[in-house]
């Protein structure tokens, strides 16, 4: 046997046969609230959703869902490689198939060589002499 129930206006709890009130609007629309409580927070147009023990504020924030409809399955976004500015994607994957031990030793080869130009270039500096002197700084904002 199927006992017709109906849903509180406010809580949106179920209201058995016997009791709540039935409450006509001025517009006619019938409203089933299912206590006084739910009777008097209508009266004084609270808003369902901002009342914590209420259905609407349960839904809102997303309490009481159950755990299977809770994970969404997510695709993992795949990683592509793409060429860089420098370099093409073959010479990429060809650097990364090289051994750790002979990266770092074209990398201490490439700083050795950067720190010998830079040392030939002080050398060469150093024996011109004074061309590189400057004349006394003037200030852009001082007006002439």
């Amino acid at each position: 046997m199927v006992i017709a129930t109906e849903l509180c206006a406010m809580s949106e709890y179920r209201i058995w046969p016997g009791t709540g009130k039935l409450f006509i609007r001025r517009d006619g629309k019938p409203i089933f609230l299912g206590s006084s409580k739910a009777q008097s927070l209508t009266l004084q147009r609270k808003k369902p959703a901002k009342l914590v023990w209420t259905q609407a504020w349960r839904r809102l924030h997303k309490k009481g869902i159950t755990e299977t409809n809770l994970k969404k399955r997510r695709t993992r976004s795949t990683k592509v490689q793409r060429a860089v500015v420098g370099l093409s994607l073959d010479d990429i994957k060809k650097k990364a198939s090289q051994k750790p031990e002979f990266r770092s030793a074209q990398r201490d080869a490439a700083l050795k060589e950067v720190k010998q130009r830079k040392k030939d270039n002080k050398v060469k500096s150093k024996g011109k002499g004074a061309t590189g002197v400057r004349g006394p700084k003037i200030p852009k904002n001082v007006k002439r």
